[in-house]
């Protein structure tokens, strides 16, 4: 059975740092596209970044330069790492997993930014 459980959320204050951590089972971790989400209120979920198998990234623009997606697959784990984060950011993050066809999705860390 395919899991994903997203930790490392919280309450920070802008300008301020946190990392994610989407621990994952049920599936070839290592052969899985990756993927950050999020939703904000009253906004659709976009993405934020993607690691591929072969370690590509990519970013949207508005987390370029402050975020850092990355995966480790001793650990089945990915993460992301956000700096500078702003109230803007504030919102639920999601893992994703892509692997053929089908998709898996956890449950979401919410990350609030405000001071």
């Amino acid at each position: 059975q395919v899991q994903l459980v997203e930790s490392g959320g919280g309450l920070v204050q802008p300008g301020g740092s946190l990392r994610l951590s989407c621990a994952a089972s049920g599936f070839t971790f290592s052969s899985a596209h990756m993927s950050w989400y999020r939703q904000a209120p009253g906004k659709e979920r976009e993405l934020v970044a993607g690691i591929s198998a072969s370690i590509s990234t990519n970013y949207a623009d508005s987390v370029r330069g402050r975020f850092t997606i990355s995966r480790d697959n001793a650990k089945k784990t990915l993460y992301l790492q956000m700096n500078s984060l702003n109230p803007e950011d504030t919102a639920v993050y999601y893992c994703r997993a892509v692997r053929r066809a089908t998709i898996s999705w956890g449950q979401g860390t919410q990350v609030t930014v405000s001071s």
